[in-house]
């Protein structure tokens, strides 16, 4: 069993969501990017604790009103992550970028991530996805997006929730907008895989395990071949099927967000090595699904940096050359 060894300059167990985690250069650090990472603005009106890389998840029951959001324990844990309050966590989260030298790939809401990239200048890739439902017109949608693509900066389609409708990734009524992506050689971002334990019973009843197989990506892939494809938590868990449809297709990368923190840490690094130990080591890309809780990216980077499987030019590349080339950021 791999342990988990944290390094003070990144984290310590925090008392406060304002504890110091060290102060250092960041011009003294190689760059890091984070691709998968939420425009979150605003934190809740009170201070929320969570527990990373818990052992188990807990079982939850039918007559219980309150059960345990997505099975995190609430109880007492080293390290313990915090969230800030209101206002203070834009400052706080752009605060722990530029400590950790972090360039972000942002996904929301077209007026948050602005909001992102005037608090963190230089330091966003702008992201954001289309709409669904029935009050949707695809055809102004559409136009939208072209728009936000082709003449407001925004770079990278996502995240794409398909998974949480209950649909596939290759479901022809979402086609056009996978279309345009490939026409403008715009990536996209699809949720794949991890959803929290308990999410189908207890928060989103159209949640679907089986919608998160990377086997479904492959009549998208064969419809739209020149697709660049980001697969968010890697598809997480279903490892065969992910190295699988890697193998078949070149221009498909994952990210390790989500997955990184949520789930046993052995876990995690029995699922990050197999990717590298299975040859796709230059199409492992690191992110933290961050929200809420600033310093889950510093967390997060400890967990790669830890890695006595990994070498440090396969850790280098997972938090940054990796996202570099596939986001062609060296243009």
């Amino acid at each position: 069993m791999k342990k988990l060894l944290i390094p003070l300059l990144l984290l310590t167990q925090g008392v406060s969501a304002q504890t110091s985690f060290g102060e250092f250069d960041p011009e003294s650090l190689p760059p890091i990017i984070d691709v998968h990472f939420h425009a979150v603005v605003a934190g809740g009106n009170e201070v929320n604790t969570m527990c990373p890389n818990q052992q188990q998840f807990l079982a939850a029951d039918p007559a219980d009103p309150n059960p345990a959001f997505i099975g995190w324990s609430t109880e007492d844990c080293s390290p313990r992550l915090y969230t800030s309050i209101g206002d203070a966590y834009l400052d706080d989260i752009v605060a722990e970028m530029e400590r950790l030298n972090v360039t972000a790939v942002v996904f929301g809401d077209p007026n948050s991530v602005r909001a992102y990239e005037e608090a963190a200048p230089g330091r966003i890739i702008r992201g954001t996805s289309f709409s669904m439902g029935p009050d949707v017109n695809k055809e102004e949608e559409l136009a939208r997006l072209e728009t936000l693509f082709t003449e407001g900066g925004f770079q990278v389609m996502g995240e794409i929730g398909l998974q949480y409708q209950g649909m596939s990734p290759s479901d022809m009524s979402v086609d056009e907008y996978f279309a345009l992506a490939e026409r403008l050689d715009i990536p996209v971002a699809i949720h794949m895989g991890t959803g929290g334990s308990g999410r189908a019973n207890i928060f989103m009843p159209n949640f679907r395990a089986s919608m998160g197989d990377p086997f479904l990506l492959e009549e998208l892939l064969a419809r739209h071949p020149k697709l660049r494809v980001q697969v968010m938590h890697a598809g997480y868990p279903l490892i065969d099927n992910m190295l699988a449809l890697l193998q078949a297709n070149s221009y498909v990368y994952v990210d390790v967000a989500g997955l990184i923190w949520s789930y046993p840490i052995e876990e995690v690094n029995r699922y990050i090595e197999r990717l590298v130990d299975g040859g796709f080591g230059d199409r492992v890309m690191f992110g933290t699904d961050q929200f809420g809780y600033p310093k889950m990216m510093a967390y997060s980077i400890s967990i790669i940096q830890n890695a006595d499987y990994l070498l440090p030019s396969q850790k280098r590349d997972i938090l940054y050359n990796n996202a570099a080339r596939f986001f062609r950021l060296e243009q």
